[in-house]
């Protein structure tokens, strides 16, 4: 089967290029950068390089050949929402690009080639916005020849030169380290070498995936471009000239777009289950809220929340902002698919109708006047409690997740007192206990006193430490926690902090 001549673009470094961008920086600076994964280098800046770092590095090492290194932590998330951009500017240019991996995509090469007058001027048309560019038979070689494109950044491999341009390439070249280590113990050290090996002894002796790799090797890719379908563009927004000074002037005028919104959504065939509107005023400043439903928004509630959040978020006629309103904006965060939310066949459910009494509420009482409790992260239990504003989302369950050294696990108490209550715990002689920097008590606890006459403690554990930022003097803590079961068969989640005792749940 004969290949499709595929256009490959590639910006070398893209992790360090993401970072500069999403930061406003140039990279023209030529500080060298690393970007860090498990403590190893996946991607470094050209001035790095010139001073000896490069992938797969570690970063202690690293250091040490640069000093001056900055170090930046790897994140995917950013790497992506950066390359973004660049794929829409090679889409207003070429449409059906396929996005390989942030900083690398690849486009079929007969659309442009014919659009632009040939592969060569399709490829310099492209050139405007990316680094590296290769145009060759097959994703795997083309992603080769953009990675060495040189200084031109353009690199063209005939159909009957994808051979002879793979041949001298190391075997590392196919990314699988496993095989290309044991095939350079075999002595087979380039792609030529590779493919001219026999498929049935190859096949014998590595798999079917050794015989996939070896076509690679030699030229014969049969993976396309599958091109991306770009996603709709649903934002709207309106913009005010002259800025309007009056909450409900504002949700007037912002029925038509609130009303586009809505019908771009369903003309995508979704529903929106959260959305974003930011306002802004004429200096600039900009109030941004997420909003959530449980089943899908209106237009009409949509202009609901831009008045709610004009005159619910503070006792100001314009919320938060400080100035007339000029700039609305629109956007959803969250979509589903519109047919497992069909409102108009069945009627509104009553958690719609919950949502809509309880937002109205909270319009009249303030953006905190309706809360829902939810669980959070942290070592006390109290912090672990937290009361979300009616249409806020929920603490992410990764904060949750998080280690929190000195938490305590599972089985919590049930009853969690909102201010720890103060108690009063002695040894068997009616002194104070003391818990040394070891976490060795002076005497075991012995009685118990909530409030009320003491009661004789017949079981107790601990201390389970907690510290908490001993960098930080004013806001350090230093405590121990103890579990004790009073005479009453009532047990205690106690604390000790700064020489007194505090209990901070119950086991009911």
């Amino acid at each position: 089967m004969t290949a499709t001549r595929s256009i490959v673009l590639e910006i070398p470094d893209w992790p360090v290029v993401a970072f500069l961008r999403a930061n406003g920086e140039s990279a023209d600076a030529g500080e060298p950068i690393a970007v860090v994964h498990g403590n190893t280098v996946v991607s470094c800046s050209p001035a790095a390089r010139a001073e000896g770092v490069d992938i797969g590095r570690r970063r202690r090492d690293a250091q040490a050949r640069c000093p001056r290194l900055r170090i930046v932590p790897d994140d995917p998330a950013r790497d992506q929402r950066e390359f973004l951009p660049v794929v829409r500017a090679v889409e207003e240019r070429a449409p059906g690009v396929q996005v390989i991996r942030p900083g690398l995509c690849a486009l079929r090469a007969r659309g442009p080639s014919r659009y632009y007058g040939g592969e060569g001027a399709a490829v310099h048309v492209l050139q405007e916005a990316l680094a590296g560019l290769g145009l060759v038979d097959g994703l795997f070689t083309a992603e080769q020849a953009a990675r060495r494109s040189g200084r031109d950044r353009l690199r063209v491999v005939a159909p009957d030169e994808t051979a002879h341009f793979l041949a001298p390439l190391p075997v590392a070249a196919l990314g699988d380290p496993e095989l290309a280590d044991l095939l350079v113990r075999l002595g087979v050290h380039t792609l030529g070498a590779f493919a001219v090996l026999a498929e049935d002894q190859v096949q014998e002796r590595l798999g079917e995936r050794g015989v996939r790799l070896r076509a690679l090797a030699g030229g014969s890719d049969s993976r396309t471009v599958t091109p991306r379908v770009p996603p709709p563009e649903l934002e709207r927004g309106i913009v005010f000239e002259p800025p309007l000074e009056a909450a409900e002037q504002v949700a007037f005028a912002v029925r038509t777009t609130a009303d586009a919104f809505i019908a771009a959504v369903d003309d995508a065939g979704l529903v929106c289950t959260e959305v974003r509107i930011e306002l802004t005023d004429e200096e600039g400043h900009r109030s941004e809220r997420v909003w959530l439903h449980p089943a899908c928004f209106t237009a009409a509630e949509l202009v609901d929340r831009v008045r709610w959040q004009l005159e619910g978020s503070s006792g100001s006629p314009l919320g938060d902002l400080s100035a007339p309103v000029a700039r609305v904006r629109i956007a959803p965060e969250a979509v589903d698919a519109a047919s497992r939310h069909q409102p108009g066949l069945f009627g509104r459910g009553s958690d719609e109708r919950l949502h809509h009494a309880l937002s109205r509420v909270q319009a009249m009482l303030g953006h905190r006047g309706v809360v829902t409790p939810a669980i959070g992260g942290g070592r006390w239990l109290a912090e672990r409690q937290v009361h979300v504003p009616w249409g806020d989302r929920s603490p992410s369950s990764d904060l949750r997740a998080l280690p929190w050294p000195g938490s305590l696990p599972a089985p919590l108490p049930t009853t969690v007192f909102p201010r720890p209550v103060a108690v009063q715990v002695r040894a068997a002689d009616g002194g104070d206990i003391e818990v040394d920097d070891r976490g060795i008590l002076s005497a075991a606890p012995a009685q118990l006193a909530t409030g009320g006459p003491p009661a004789a403690i017949v079981a107790w554990a601990g201390p389970w430490p907690i510290r908490e930022r001993e960098w930080d003097a004013g806001r350090r803590r230093v405590a121990e926690r103890f579990q004790v079961v009073d005479a009453q068969q009532n047990a205690w989640l106690l604390v000790r902090e700064s020489g007194r005792w505090w209990a901070e749940g119950r086991y009911d």
